[in-house]
Order: structure tokens, then sequence, then C-alpha cells
């Protein structure tokens, strides 16, 4: 059984070892995702250290996928914008252990996410992924609209450049 949850600061700092392991496991299996091969989740601790005090704060949504009491995925909508953007969230590290990959995990918590933007009161999501990455087929399927790709945006996380596609969503009607 899937469990889908938006952490608070204190829940996301208990999960950090959790979140950890996904990340790890994701940037190791090639994910685009920021980070650089060899990747441990030892590696991986401050950055969910920040996730969870952005979480703490109010500026960053923070959802997890829990299978059978295991964190496997996890998703996150930066929420705080500059003046002339309160409308607008960033969607960032959309992330599923290889384990469960297959289940409709990426489709669970982009949906879950989606409706906790819209509650937050935010009406347009953008998000990038690397072009040509299993991610970036994902997004379309669930109502994504492609704006373009940049070229040498970022680099794969075993060497070399790779394009980013972007990507938009309205979420008029969500809550």
């Amino acid at each position: 059984m899937t469990i889908l949850r938006l952490l608070t600061g204190a829940q996301a700092r208990a999960a950090i070892p959790a979140l950890c392991d996904v990340l790890a496991d994701c940037v190791e299996g090639g994910a685009s995702v920021g980070f650089m091969q060899p990747y441990t989740a030892a590696d991986a601790e401050p950055y969910w250290q920040g996730v969870a005090e952005q979480a703490e704060a109010g500026t960053t949504l923070l959802m997890i996928a829990e299978t059978d009491g295991e964190i496997v995925g996890t998703v996150q909508v930066g929420v705080a914008q500059m003046p002339n953007q309160p409308h607008r969230g960033d969607l960032k590290k959309l992330l599923v252990h290889r384990k469960a990959r297959g289940l409709g995990l990426g489709r669970l918590l982009m949906t879950a996410i989606e409706q906790e933007a819209a509650k937050a009161g935010k009406t347009l999501l953008v998000l990038d992924t690397a072009t040509g990455s299993p991610a970036e087929s994902i997004y379309p399927r669930l109502g994504w609209t492609r704006v373009g790709v940049i070229p040498d945006y970022a680099m794969w996380p075993e060497g070399g450049f790779c394009p980013t596609t972007i990507f938009y969503k309205h979420l008029s009607g969500l809550v």
C-alpha cells in the first residue's frame, strides 16, 4: 500500500536518512538532478537538511511516497517567489527509488503535489528536466506543456553536457 504525505520541517528532518537513500539511488542510476557521480547517501545529507529548513520555513512543499512504511519517492514545490510571481511555484526533484519504479508513484506524487501547490495559492508550476531522460516523457502525460529545450544547460551525473527541457502547467480547477 502506498501512502503520500506532505512533510513538516520536523517530519522532513526525521526522514533525512530515507530521503538520502532515494536521492543517492536516483543519482547513481543516472538521474540528472543536480549532483554528480559517485554520489552516496552521506553526500545527500546537506541537501536534505536544507530542504527540511525550507519546509519548516514554509518556502518548500515536500511530499513523500511510502510503500510498506518505507520512503521510496519524493517531490517538492518551491513556493517562495519574487513579489511579481506570487502565483507561481517551481517543481523540483521528482525522485522515485529504482526498486519502486513502474508502480505509478511518479504520477501519484505529481498529482498530490500539484493539489498541495494549488491549495497554497499557486496557479502555475514550472519545471526543467534533462532532455531525453526517462523523466522527460512523464510530464506531457500528466498535462504539462513543453516550452522548449536549452542546450548544454546542465551535466549528466556521469559527466558531459545535457540539454534541458522546460515545462509548465496551469493548476486551475485543482482546489
